[in-house]
């Protein structure tokens, strides 16, 4: 089963400082839009005005991941983290018993982002910050792990679910394949170009929910980014 999600048929708002659009019902907005995919629970596609963003605010037991696409983000947290995440680079925020931070675009440019959240496998736990670049060369042609709560995958930032989000960069004509445990979900976001996921065409920014297929196969139609997660 795959399904494809267009991007203009996406619930979101528009803000000004924020234009966002949800993947999954959001907040309270009370949409019609699904409310999740397994335990992914959230996919936001956010562009942020430059010098703005979302002042202190506070999470629970949640796993936030933050996938910069253009632009930078500036980290601050009440545990005293702090940090800047620029395009190609990644941040896991393991909410845990609650944690207040805020996230603002400083640069003179809009930032666009995907925002991930999963929820975690347990709740509670001390909240834990990472960041971590992933260079877009290291992804050509190939899925590369970003984050995971699988003790196998070393090289990725630590989540406490048992989920990975990876990425890929591929160029036109080129595919990768995914293979997907069974009981499993996917949901594949190009973020940038054209894809076809095992014949079904996605356009950049659509979503792709899949699942009971035990092998994924995506080829680039153009030059494209992917994002993907593969969640219980």
């Amino acid at each position: 089963m795959i399904e494809r999600r267009p991007f203009n048929e996406l619930g979101g708002e528009d803000l000004g400082w924020l234009k966002a659009k949800h993947h999954f019902s959001f907040a309270a907005q009370g949409d019609h839009s699904p409310k999740g995919w397994g335990s992914l629970r959230v996919w936001n596609d956010d562009e942020i005005a430059p010098n703005a963003g979302f002042p202190l605010h506070a999470h629970a037991n949640m796993e936030i991941i933050t996938y910069v696409r253009e632009g930078a983000v500036t980290h601050r947290d009440n545990l005293g983290n702090e940090g800047r995440i620029e395009a190609g680079d990644v941040q896991v925020m393991s909410a845990g018993t609650g944690i207040r931070h805020a996230e603002y675009n400083l640069e003179q440019e809009p930032t666009r982002i995907f925002q991930i959240w999963i929820t975690p496998s347990s709740k509670g736990g001390s909240p834990a910050w990472g960041a971590q670049p992933f260079p877009k060369a290291d992804r050509s042609g190939r899925f590369v792990t970003l984050a995971s709560g699988f003790d196998s995958d070393n090289d990725a930032l630590p989540i406490r679910a048992l989920a990975r989000v990876v990425g890929a960069t591929l160029k036109a004509g080129e595919s990768v394949e995914y293979a997907l445990a069974e009981g499993r979900h996917a949901y594949l976001v190009p973020a940038s170009g054209s894809v076809e996921v095992n014949g079904v065409r996605i356009h950049a920014r659509d979503g792709a929910a899949i699942k009971d297929i035990a092998l994924v196969r995506i080829t680039a139609i153009e030059d494209a980014e992917l994002v993907m997660v593969d969640a219980p």
